[in-house]
């Protein structure tokens, strides 16, 4: 069973002017349709790895075959990042935080502003290439943390809220070298209703 490249729930210009176009058909179709033919590559052979789900392979790293590890771990993880990406994000989206998240993020940051200073800062601070999370720890509270490459915090025993891309192919036609501005921009397309409610379901799943 091969892994797919995922469908946008949107055209490629729907985030203009904040994402471009250009951006966005290179970095679903080349950036992300790359990590599936690379993961689906070296899965190749591994019937058993095959028929598991990307969260349970990326969530269980030390029990892929030692040879592939290193290609799941980085093309699974672009993959998974990538789908998990586009749905945070929408047109026409932005805004305040709304419902459940809206409440606890008040409570664990001291206000919105407060919880988007730190995010932005995680973003704008990660060298390199990453990304910058909202994660649910196993503790079930909410932190800002970043990771390296195609790195998912599943793979640590934690829950993803949100995320945002900073690799360069994320955002540099558009900004170049002004990663601060493509953070910035990038608080104009959130879909926090998607936000909301993927925090309504993991604390569902594993209560507070």
């Amino acid at each position: 069973m091969s892994f797919s490249l995922p469908n946008l729930p949107y055209a490629y210009d729907a985030l203009e002017p904040f994402i471009d176009t250009r951006t966005m058909e290179i970095h679903h179709q080349k950036h992300h349709g790359t990590y599936v033919s690379k993961l689906n590559a070296a899965l190749e052979g591994f019937p058993d790895l095959q028929s598991q789900s990307i969260e349970s392979l990326l969530k269980s790293l030390n029990s892929v075959t030692e040879s592939i590890r290193s290609a799941v771990r980085n093309n699974g993880g672009g993959h998974y990042n990538h789908s998990l990406f586009w749905d945070w994000m929408g047109p026409k989206k932005g805004g305040n935080p709304i419902g459940n998240i809206a409440k606890i993020l008040d409570k664990t940051f001291g206000s919105y502003a407060k919880f988007k200073e730190e995010f932005s800062n995680a973003a704008l601070n990660r060298f390199g290439s990453g990304w910058a999370w909202l994660i649910l720890d196993r503790k079930n509270k909410l932190v800002v943390t970043s990771t390296a490459n195609q790195d998912n915090p599943i793979s640590e025993g934690h829950n993803v809220i949100i995320g945002l891309d900073v690799w360069e192919h994320a955002y540099y036609l558009k900004y170049q070298n002004r990663r601060a501005e493509y953070i910035e921009n990038w608080w104009n397309v959130i879909n926090w209703e998607k936000v909301s409610d993927q925090y309504d379901h993991l604390v569902k799943q594993g209560g507070e």
